[in-house]
């Protein structure tokens, strides 16, 4: 390995909110080099710093706000940070990814990292400003929803400053709070709002500083103009730009797999096609360096919706009304909570009512599929932890107050309510991109996208490496699909580039590795090679699932939706579709020989001492 990283830094304010003190600290040069920023330096200090069995709302937890390696350079779509602790809605692994402007603007500030730890005596805000962090007294802002924290934040903090917030839901720690910069953008999965509810942490401020140094300005400017030009000219990033992602619901509801009535049905009306959704948008508008702009200002004072709300909150709860389900995507983000989590717990709670398993005694009243109203009124009782709400604030963990002990109607894995509202029961590496993904039923951790446009054998063997299987109903070498898929999104997350400009998301095309080192070498004179990347890859997988090994997580936790097993899918050109069992254990198996994990999907000891050696200056400590 070169040891090559030029002015490649890292700079951590390690902040302990209980005694009120912030220590500075470079990570070590052997941690930088093997974890690069973002997600994967955001596990390294994870794995090091938290112990097994903590509660995610104690004052032991740990929150890191982590910007990735190229954040804030100017690199296409480069405003990107994870968001990263031990997640209050599953007890596992907690990393959320998240766009906007608050990356650039921390890092400008003379911060790449923030480690919180502790609780605040009382509600308090971190200023982040020429390299120096201070703890404010956040009182006054206590009980504000996102849009009024964040407009009251520019007022009283200048104009030019960016933050991330909580909302209501965080400040009750309803269990799947988000952490939100803007009025939209969230790093929505896990939990993280509400342990910055429980550490009495309403919001960090980035007010600016000296910035950084790129290592050669000229050779950098340069590059990014070429690769601006290469990726406007791919047809998924026009698309995007004009109707955002909206445009895959079309897709997935021709196929019969858009979740529907809890996955009870699997096709829904077309009053939530993109086009129909852009006759509601205002403009487009984008992220810090983006290229892309697919965020939608909507006519309703709100940004949004993803494809993630039309599904979640339009067909999977059944309301097929485009205004309606808008309105209901600017509450869920003006309150400060996960749209998929808030779409799959509230479909949940409508098929147990339905089934008989939950009765008013519970819920207070009836409820049932394709009521606007009562969704407003549901999602609002959520995040003010009031009556029927306040069960459901606890997301997968509410499952003996359903009566659904062993969640069978909860479309979840590992307590995670699953994000994708593509169901995965007719795309079998989709099937098992989410079970074996690290934080739970995820489809950005692997999302193999490329198995619906059928490629030549030439161009996936390619991208893949080996021959793979061109039918996506096939169990044979999905493996390969998914571990593929999962590596180049940990680099992309650690270097804080978008997913929607990345080899393999939406497109055979974009960035791949070989740009990746382009950029760090143009930035920063970092040298890491194709080789290096997919190392550093290898490693950020195997230490989040080495973290949730050590929090109890086994095969038996990589496991399907019973539905996905059991009932086949009713619609469209997937019908008749499921997963059968033992196939499908049978491509686990391969993807933990693959990955290199024992039979029963464990990261074995000696790997661990190896992933841990940079923190001791690259050598390998005693087991």
């Amino acid at each position: 390995m070169s040891n090559s990283l030029g002015k490649m830094r890292s700079r951590a304010a390690v902040v302990d909110l209980t005694a009120g003190t912030v220590a500075y600290e470079d990570t070590p040069p052997e941690v930088v080099r093997s974890y690069l920023g973002g997600r994967g330096l955001n596990i390294a200090y994870l794995y090091k710093m938290l112990q097994p069995n903590v509660d995610p709302l104690s004052p032991d937890n740990v929150l890191i706000l982590g910007t990735g390696a190229l954040t804030g350079t100017g690199a296409p779509n480069s405003g990107r940070f994870n968001a990263t602790t031990k997640s209050p809605e599953t007890n596992l692994l907690g990393d959320a990814n998240c766009g906007g402007f608050f990356a650039p603007k921390l890092r400008y500030s003379g911060i790449d990292r923030l480690i919180i730890k502790g609780r605040a005596r009382h509600p308090s805000i971190l200023k982040v400003e020429d390299g120096t962090v201070t703890i404010e007294d956040a009182r006054a802002y206590w009980g504000m929803d996102i849009y009024e924290i964040d407009t009251a934040l520019h007022n009283d903090y200048g104009q030019s400053i960016e933050a991330v917030t909580i909302g209501p839901a965080g400040e009750n720690m309803v269990r799947f709070a988000c952490v939100m910069t803007g009025i939209k953008n969230a790093a929505g999965r896990g939990g993280t709002g509400a342990v910055m509810g429980s550490k009495n942490l309403k919001a960090v401020v980035a007010a600016g500083g000296p910035g950084f140094e790129i290592q050669d300005p000229d050779s950098f400017v340069a590059l990014n103009e070429e690769l601006k030009k290469y990726l406007t000219n791919s047809m998924v990033v026009k698309v995007l730009g004009r109707v955002g992602t909206p445009l895959l619901y079309e897709v997935s509801n021709h196929l019969g797999t858009i979740r529907t009535r809890n996955s009870q049905d699997s096709q829904f009306e077309d009053t939530l096609n993109a086009e129909v959704i852009h006759e509601h948008i205002d403009k487009m508008i984008s992220c810090h360096s983006c290229i892309v702009h697919c965020r939608h200002r909507n006519t309703y004072k709100g940004e949004g919706p993803e494809y993630t709300t039309v599904g979640l909150l339009g067909a999977n709860l059944c309301i097929a009304d485009t205004a309606n389900v808008i309105r209901l995507n600017n509450l869920v983000n003006r309150l400060g909570m996960d749209v998929s989590s808030v779409g799959g717990v509230l479909s949940w709670a409508l098929e147990l009512y339905q089934r008989g398993i939950i009765d008013d005694s519970i819920t207070g009243g009836p409820i049932e599929f394709g009521d606007y109203d009562l969704a407003d009124r549901l999602i609002r009782s959520i995040a003010a932890r009031e009556g029927f709400g306040d069960v459901l604030a606890d997301s997968s963990q509410a499952a003996e107050r359903l009566n659904d002990p062993e969640c069978n109607y909860l479309t979840a894995i590992k307590g995670l309510p699953q994000s994708d509202p593509h169901d995965c029961r007719y795309i079998k590496a989709f099937a098992l991109g989410i079970a074996t993904a690290s934080r739970g039923a995820d489809h950005l951790r692997s999302r193999p996208t490329l198995e619906v446009f059928d490629l030549p054998p030439e161009l996936l063997r390619e991208i893949y490496g080996a021959d793979v299987d061109r039918d996506p109903t096939s169990y044979l070498t999905k493996e390969i699909v998914v571990a593929t898929h999962e590596n180049i999104y940990s680099i992309v997350d650690s270097v804080g580039i978008c997913k929607f400009i990345c080899h393999g998301f939406n497109s055979p095309k974009l960035l791949k590795y070989d740009h990746f080192s382009q950029l760090l070498n143009a930035a920063f004179g970092a040298s890491f090679s194709i080789d290096e990347l997919k190392a550093v890859a290898r490693r950020v997988v195997d230490l989040e699932r080495a973290f949730i090994n050590r929090e109890g997580v086994r095969r038996p936790q990589d496991m399907l939706p019973r539905r996905y097993f059991d009932e086949p899918l009713p619609h469209g050109v997937a019908k008749g579709h499921h997963v059968d069992r033992d196939k499908f254990f049978e491509m686990l198996g391969r993807y933990y020989k693959l990955r290199q994990w024992d039979e029963d999907g464990m990261v074995p000891k000696s790997r661990i001492v190896e992933l841990m050696a940079p923190w001791n200056g690259g050598k390998e400590a005693a087991s």
